[in-house]
């Protein structure tokens, strides 16, 4: 199967283990956060990697910020329902508040339109709903030029951007002139 991984089309190498699930000896495993909570030592001591499946009802918080997020390759958030945004608040929740790094993948009832939302939310991966197009949902990340609020991909709201980029001209143009002053002058003329 293939995902899409950092704006590119990619091979998926991780499986989904559903609870109650037998464990491979080897491969890359998502796994459900109960099952990681009661099972994470022998998931570390496996070969493979790891991940945490999460749904919209979980809270990311019960993953230890040093043992478990440190060291963890995948986060994959479940969107059981188009309508359903709870993961998109995880996603800004784990890569904000708990610094999460590694992959943030959407999968689930997940459609090209949203992809745009999630990446301001912090995913960078994405399994889209089955039947739909991945070549299709790379247009997807051209379809805002710019954006006016901030979020995990834009630390700066459009208008401070704007501020700045006037206040760099002004120094430019009259570098020994006080950046307030300047901004008030082309503000009132």
């Amino acid at each position: 199967m293939n995902i899409i991984l950092d704006r590119r089309v990619v091979a998926d190498s991780w499986l989904h283990i559903a609870e109650g699930e037998p464990l491979p000896a080897t491969g890359n495993l998502i796994v459900p956060l109960s099952f990681w909570l009661q099972e994470r030592n022998a998931l570390a001591a496996r070969v493979g990697r790891s991940g945490v499946w999460l749904t919209g009802a979980d809270d990311p918080s019960r993953l230890d910020a040093v043992r478990d997020l440190a060291r963890m390759p995948l986060i994959a958030v479940e969107f059981t329902q188009f309508v359903d945004g709870r993961g998109y608040s995880i996603g800004r929740l784990l890569r904000e508040r708990y610094a999460f790094s590694g992959q943030l993948r959407a999968f689930g009832d997940v459609l090209r339109d949203q992809i745009p939302y999630l990446v301001r939310c912090g995913f960078n991966a994405f399994v889209l709903k089955e039947g739909k197009s991945l070549e299709d949902a790379l247009g997807a990340f051209d379809d805002f030029s710019d954006v006016y609020q901030n979020a995990v991909d834009q630390a700066a709201p459009y208008y401070r951007r704007r501020l700045g980029a006037v206040a760099n001209m002004t120094k430019q143009r009259h570098p020994l002139r006080s950046i307030g002053s300047t901004v008030a002058e082309i503000i009132h003329g």
